[in-house]
């Protein structure tokens, strides 16, 4: 059996767990996420520790990121009597507004150990370029 040592941290969750059946304060947690640039991709991490990987759902519209993903419980067992559940379940849920210039119909997603990892490159026409110089012939000018 384990002991709960910080009865203060479960009167919060239970509040918590409260208000969310409730309806009151519905709205899906959000994720932690890391976002950086490498090379030339732009890398966002989202942490998604106990999650599915069929559990997770990635939309792109125009240049709105939508990351949904949702804990299930456990065991569905009727014979389990829960000792300790700290950890969410249900939805969470992050939007990320992105750059014009990346290229979205380039994402790549990879799940490993529980993050989520996307990799978006820079789009072409935002990367650097030169622009050469065209020459130009000089005229006489004749009056």
């Amino acid at each position: 059996m384990l002991m709960r040592t910080d009865p203060f941290r479960e009167l919060d969750r239970l509040t918590q767990q409260l208000l969310n059946t409730t309806g009151t304060w519905s709205r899906p947690s959000a994720m932690p996420m890391d976002a950086y640039r490498e090379g030339e991709e732009y890398v966002i991490a989202l942490d998604l520790p106990g999650v599915s990987p069929d559990a997770i759902e990635i939309d792109v519209e125009r240049n709105m990121l939508t990351v949904k993903a949702e804990r299930r419980p456990v065991t569905k067992a009727d014979d389990v009597q829960m000792e300790l559940s700290e950890r969410p379940l249900g939805v969470f849920s992050r939007q990320v507004v992105l750059a014009d210039t990346l290229d979205t119909e380039q994402i790549k997603a990879d799940y490993e150990a529980g993050v989520l990892t996307l990799r978006i490159p820079i789009a072409e026409r935002a990367k650097p370029r030169r622009i050469a110089i065209g020459g130009s012939a000089h005229k006489e000018i004749s009056g």
